[in-house]
């Protein structure tokens, strides 16, 4: 069975990266991540692939004129790797339509809210304002808009008396370990896709805010957090 080839965008910690390479190297996901790029020279991602053997490399985006050329010169590495997916695990840059176009469909990234809501930045602090009961984090397919492409699989997490965006982060971060290898698992064995943007499972279409991560998901899809 094929492998997939994945490649992986990160500006900070990566500790999704971290939750991806234990994934592949398990087992749990049949791919190899080939690539890990980051626009940051201190990024601890770049450690951990280090770490784990796997090859990297750092664009700094302070060092070209505009974003389109930034991510003309992206685009242009990231296709020498034959990648069959593009992982956004915390990468803090805004991508052009232009490059989102060149890989449509093969793009995913792991949003901390539970989409629509709280598109953009700040998200924990927005969900604790308004008063809402719960928060959680969304992996969804990238399309041209902003945080706006079709949602795969969200995991609910309530939101406590007198939290604090930190301690709301540090639990919503342990879902996102738990749902980003499920998504890339579902895409790698080809059960997910993107047809006419819209986000595709089975050969159904999900429902607006993608599947609900619950222990009965877990147990189907028989993957071990």
């Amino acid at each position: 069975m094929h492998k997939a080839r994945l490649a992986v965008l990160l500006s900070g910690d990566g500790s999704n990266l971290q939750a991806l390479i234990d994934a592949t190297q398990n087992g749990i996901i049949n791919a190899e991540i080939v690539l890990v790029v980051s626009n940051k020279f201190d990024a601890g991602g770049l450690k951990r692939a280090q770490k784990s053997g796997i090859e990297n490399i750092v664009l700094d985006n302070l060092r070209y004129a505009d974003r389109r050329s930034f991510d003309f010169v992206l685009e242009s590495k990231l296709k020498k790797y034959n990648l069959d997916l593009i992982v956004l695990a915390g990468f803090m840059r805004i991508l052009t339509s232009d490059f989102v176009e060149a890989f449509a469909g093969r793009i995913l990234n792991i949003h901390p809210s539970l989409l629509p809501k709280y598109r953009g930045l700040h998200t924990h602090q927005k969900a604790l304002d308004a008063g809402d009961k719960n928060a959680g984090a969304t992996v969804h397919f990238v399309t041209t808009e902003l945080d706006g492409g079709p949602s795969i699989i969200q995991a609910v997490v309530p939101i406590l008396k007198n939290d604090s965006v930190d301690a709301l982060a540090r639990r919503i971060l342990i879902k996102e370990h738990q749902i980003y290898p499920l998504a890339v698992k579902l895409f790698c064995e080809g059960r997910l896709s993107l047809i006419d943007e819209k986000a595709v499972f089975d050969s159904a279409i999900l429902p607006k805010n993608g599947l609900r991560f619950t222990d009965e998901l877990i147990k189907l899809e028989q993957y071990i957090c």
